[in-house]
């Protein structure tokens, strides 16, 4: 069993309180949940809408036909006429959110109680009940009551998870400047620090954010800040300054499309470079990207590890398709203890002494050059220590399906019933050694960009060229829908 239901309406009509609400619900039944959202870049108005998706088994993304459609305006139902199955159900009004949840919930074969006990987690319970109670009594059940074994579920998304490892991992200071969509990291921490005693802080632009935050590191304290692409191009400088001073500084940047403004509120995976190459000279760094929130969890905490102990900047790299769809799972995260390393000492920009003494002798810069070289040749040895990649699928196939980033879910999804394997890729910088994975095999590329930028990194690091007809790559701004990967996947596999 497997429903899709999209929600639609203008910006705050209510279609995130709708499938939040759903969402916790099918969760505590123990139904596997996923639901991403798609909004513009307004406050109010506009066209707003959630696709959610539910089976009893392990469910990763979207599709893109409908079961059912929740429009709470006439323009959700002429936007997504053609996106319904043929049996369709509709529910279609002008009616408050919450009248729309208790006609949902019948629909849906969902029991009043479970209704009741999901709004009160939310404000206002007893207007909202009402409401909800009235809707449930005028509504028809659409199907069966919807049965599933309970089971204990993990319920979050990608920023959710980044905040989360960066408590855990001992966060004390995070700096950041809103920016989508980065910037539930920012407002999550927020609630939460003064109960986990660290400090939050939004600045008035990224540079004083990432000259704060290598201040803040310096005098010991473990920090983090957050960013996306356009303020990301801003902290170059500061980068290379984290690279020469030997500044532990863990960096979260989420991709939205470029370049410029792009499309602000929609998902890319075009920053990859921007992460490997930003600043001038050749300094250390660490570059992770986790596929899902259990993932988002461990390689932020894994950043905090190599900061710390090596002294560099980290970078988490994520999308906004993963930062802000909520993933159920069973698996907890593997995290490693953090130990500070830094203490306060004299930093300097220039190349230095032991002393952190401006120096311009070539025999320390030579030093200092061969110094930095072994430090990357230790941080690739330990990066083995932790799971780089991930392989899904048939591991034994011919066909090999590569990628990185959010795309694990859609890719999971697409090959359930297909002969291909499936290489995830974790670890961007170190790169792992994948070579015998790949050899003699099909590889086909998917990725969320224009140009295949992680298809041009295996070609650099191993010199496997992967063939443009076997590349998948979507640059509409909007993430890959499992259905309509398979059938893609399927044209390569001929």
């Amino acid at each position: 069993m497997k429903l899709n239901i999209l929600f639609g309406g203008k910006a705050g009509q209510g279609p995130n309180f709708l499938t939040n609400l759903l969402g916790k619900v099918l969760i505590e039944k123990g139904f596997y949940v996923f639901y991403s959202r798609d909004y513009q870049s307004l406050i109010r108005g506009g066209h707003n809408f959630n696709v959610l998706t539910f089976s009893n088994k392990p469910v990763y993304s979207n599709e893109s036909k409908m079961d059912f459609l929740v429009a709470l305006d006439e323009n959700t139902l002429k936007s997504h006429q053609k996106e319904l199955k043929k049996h369709a159900i509709i529910l279609k009004g002008k009616e408050k959110n919450s009248y729309f949840a208790g006609r949902l919930f019948k629909a849906l074969g969902l029991s009043l109680k479970e209704l009741e006990n999901g709004l009160k987690k939310y404000t206002r319970f007893k207007e909202n009940f009402k409401l909800a109670k009235e809707g449930y009594e005028k509504t028809k059940c659409q199907i069966k009551e919807l049965k599933s074994k309970k089971k204990k579920l993990i319920f979050q998304n990608g920023n959710q998870g980044i905040s989360e490892s960066a408590i855990k991992s001992g966060l004390d200071v995070y700096y950041a400047y809103p920016m989508t969509p980065a910037t539930s990291v920012l407002t999550e921490l927020a609630e939460k620090q003064e109960k986990g005693k660290f400090l939050v802080l939004e600045l008035e632009n990224e540079m004083a954010i990432i000259n704060a935050s290598i201040g803040s590191a310096i005098t010991g304290a473990k920090t983090m800040l957050g960013t996306s692409g356009g303020g990301f191009d801003l902290m170059a400088e500061g980068l290379s300054l984290t690279g020469m001073a030997e500044v532990p500084l863990v960096i979260y940047l989420s991709q939205r499309p470029g370049p410029g403004t792009g499309v602000a509120t929609y998902t890319s995976q075009g920053d990859l470079n921007i992460a490997r190459h930003s600043g001038h000279g050749e300094f250390n760094r660490v570059v992770l990207a986790p596929g899902d929130p259990r993932e988002s969890e461990e390689l932020t905490n894994q950043c905090f590890y190599f900061s710390q102990k090596y002294k560099i900047p980290a970078i988490v790299l994520g999308d906004k398709h993963l930062a802000e769809s909520f993933y159920s799972s069973e698996q907890k995260p593997k995290m490693v203890p953090i130990l500070k390393s830094t203490k306060f000492a004299r930093y300097n920009s220039y190349e230095q002494n032991s002393e952190g003494s401006s120096i311009e002798e070539p025999e320390l810069i030579i030093k200092n050059a061969k110094k930095r070289l072994e430090i990357q040749k230790q941080i690739s040895k330990e990066s083995k220590k932790f799971s780089q990649y991930s392989v899904y699928g048939k591991k034994n196939s011919k066909n090999m399906i590569i990628s990185w980033g959010s795309t694990k879910g859609a890719i999971i999804d697409a090959i359930e019933d297909l002969n291909c394997g499936f290489l995830q890729i974790k670890y961007i910088d170190p790169f792992p050694d994948i070579e015998k994975l790949l050899k003699n095999k099909k590889i086909i590329l998917v990725e969320n960009n224009v140009t295949g930028l992680l298809g041009n990194l295996i070609r650099e690091k191993t010199g496997i060229k992967i063939d443009n007809k076997n590349k998948i790559l979507r640059y509409d701004a909007r993430p890959f829908l499992c259905d309509e990967l398979n059938m893609e996947i399927k044209r390569r596999l001929k």
